[in-house]
């Protein structure tokens, strides 16, 4: 089947997941930009971090990325399994919502500027690509949860860079 053929099948089946679930999986429709999905939903989230960051006082940051991740992996999961199952596929590349959540993770407790936006986005979507142990065996779950802890986990190592990166002044403290 030819990829837009194929792309047009997948989203008829779409529009079968409740329209909550697509809105979150999809981060309000990032998810369908080409070509890297991941990236984009990536980007938006770097981009909506710096937006807030704006809003939120310096101090309160950390609590605020924690929370934020934690809304995108309770509300991730069930939303991920619906359009999941409705497309018929384990891990639609449309989805995004788990990259919202490992993005979000990366920035917990680093202090926002452009070069911590940026080393986070760089490392976050390196060890999402890559997928060090446990993260590949952790995509195994079944069906949202799969989609999602694996990029808790990418979130999670990029993470601990991001604090060795701060800790050791390679980026503002």
């Amino acid at each position: 089947m030819n990829t837009n053929l194929k792309a047009s099948a997948e989203l008829g089946l779409l529009s079968q997941a409740p329209l909550w679930a697509r809105l979150a999986a999809t981060l309000f429709g990032v998810g369908r930009l080409r070509p890297g999905p991941g990236t984009w939903g990536s980007l938006a989230t770097v981009l909506i971090w710096w937006w807030l960051s704006f809003r939120i006082a310096p101090r309160a940051q950390p609590f605020a990325a924690v929370l934020l991740a934690l809304v995108a992996i309770l509300i991730g999961i069930p939303a991920a399994t619906r359009v999941a199952r409705a497309v018929q596929l384990k891990d639609p590349q449309f989805v995004v919502i788990d990259e919202v959540a490992g993005q979000l993770i990366t920035m917990i407790a680093v202090p926002v500027s452009w070069k911590s936006l940026l080393a986070g986005f760089i490392l976050f979507r390196g060890f999402d690509t890559v997928k060090p142990p446990p993260a590949r065996q952790l995509e195994q779950l079944p069906e949202g949860l799969g989609i999602v802890m694996d990029d808790v986990a990418a979130g999670l190592y990029a993470l601990l860079i991001m604090h060795v990166l701060v800790h050791f002044g390679i980026l503002p403290k």
